[in-house]
């Protein structure tokens, strides 16, 4: 087995050991783990690519990024719910419905609603990116929090659909011909595609590049490349 890899310790860290100082690979599809395994070799058990590091994992997780930034503005801006009695139409954005069931009394579900639809996805997409950014320059600042803040995305990520399903339901539920009519606005497609958008990017990202320095990253884009270069020239 090979020597241990020390992370620096620049804040005090305590010296960690890698699988790839130890060369070891882990397959992302069924978590077999492989010793001395090559880059882009197949797993043993079920033939998927073998990689230290997801491939191209910060570029695909900008790009996710980026389109869920410019789709967050139309999620808050445009009507998710569009309801329309014999009285008229009301087009209620996010923020609105939270200011309806605030004033109504309801402060628990506006709380909920507030928190789900409009606090979570704003703190994964800044947390995503401030994981990206430093990941990118090989930080080494806080990276055991860093660590927590991604297990943390992760955890609450399932609860970022709150207005989808509450639009949907009651969309089946109040369609009272002549009386009451509500139908899914715009912007809830807008918020669907925010919220599917940070899951693609927080699968793309991965954790490990928060513990790899700058030196250790570059490293890692030589040892690829022969790898990448060696797929595409051998015959098919």
């Amino acid at each position: 087995m090979g020597p241990f890899l020390h992370v620096p310790d620049d804040e005090g860290e305590a010296p960690a050991a890698t699988a790839s100082a130890l060369g070891l690979l882990a397959c992302p599809h069924c978590d077999a783990v492989w010793c001395n395994a090559g880059e882009g070799e197949p797993c043993g058990r079920c033939g998927t690519r073998l990689y230290t590091r997801k491939p191209y994992s910060l570029n695909r997780t900008w790009a996710f990024l980026i389109a869920a930034c410019i789709m967050y503005i139309p999620a808050n801006l445009l009507p998710v719910m569009i309801t329309r009695t014999l009285f008229g139409a009301q087009y209620d954005t996010i923020l609105s419905g939270v200011i309806y069931f605030w004033v109504s009394g309801a402060y628990g579900l506006a709380a909920i609603i507030f928190i789900a639809s409009f606090l979570v996805p704003l703190f994964k997409l800044t947390v995503l990116i401030l994981l990206a950014l430093l990941a990118q320059r090989g930080s080494s600042w806080r990276r055991p929090e860093r660590a927590k803040l991604y297990h943390i995305v992760e955890i609450i990520g399932r609860w970022s659909m709150l207005d989808v399903f509450v639009v949907s339901l009651l969309t089946g539920l109040v369609q009272i011909q002549g009386f009451a009519v509500i139908n899914a606005g715009v912007g809830i497609a807008a918020f669907g595609s925010v919220v599917v958008l940070t899951m693609l990017a927080s699968l793309s990202f991965d954790p490990r590049l928060t513990w790899d320095s700058r030196q250790q990253q570059e490293a890692e884009r030589e040892r690829n490349e022969p790898a990448r270069d060696n797929r595409e020239e051998k015959p098919a």
